[in-house]
């Protein structure tokens, strides 16, 4: 687009200008967000990035609107904990009530869960 316009701009310096602005933007953007609901739907699935095979975690609400990922070359407690570790972290989410997860081992053997949210 820069360039379009005559216009040389380096990879790097646009690079820099997202890391610089991105904290902003956030911060102005989030209060125009809808909340989330209190009931999450977690699963994951397996998906070829750059012919190597990943497990994509993924939660999102009962309105269907995605939480967060992760992307894990392994399936097990280890990436499973890291993954709602860093979901119920996030900013943009609400605390759980219930969430509801498949049948994979490594969620219930996941770490530190929290006495109020319920695994189903």
């Amino acid at each position: 687009m820069m360039q379009e316009r005559g216009l040389q701009v380096d990879h790097t310096t646009v690079y820099r200008w997202v890391q610089h602005y991105a904290p902003e933007l956030e911060r102005r953007c989030r209060s125009h967000l809808k909340p989330t609901t209190d009931s999450w739907r977690v699963d994951e699935t397996s998906i070829k990035v750059r012919k190597e095979w990943l497990y994509l975690y993924r939660a999102v609400d009962s309105q269907g609107k995605t939480l967060d990922f992760v992307l894990s070359p392994k399936r097990d407690a280890q990436a499973a904990s890291y993954f709602f570790r860093t979901t119920l972290a996030a900013s943009h989410t609400s605390s759980p009530r219930v969430i509801n997860v498949d049948k994979n081992a490594a969620y219930k053997n996941r770490a530190r869960k929290p006495r109020s949210v319920a695994l189903r």
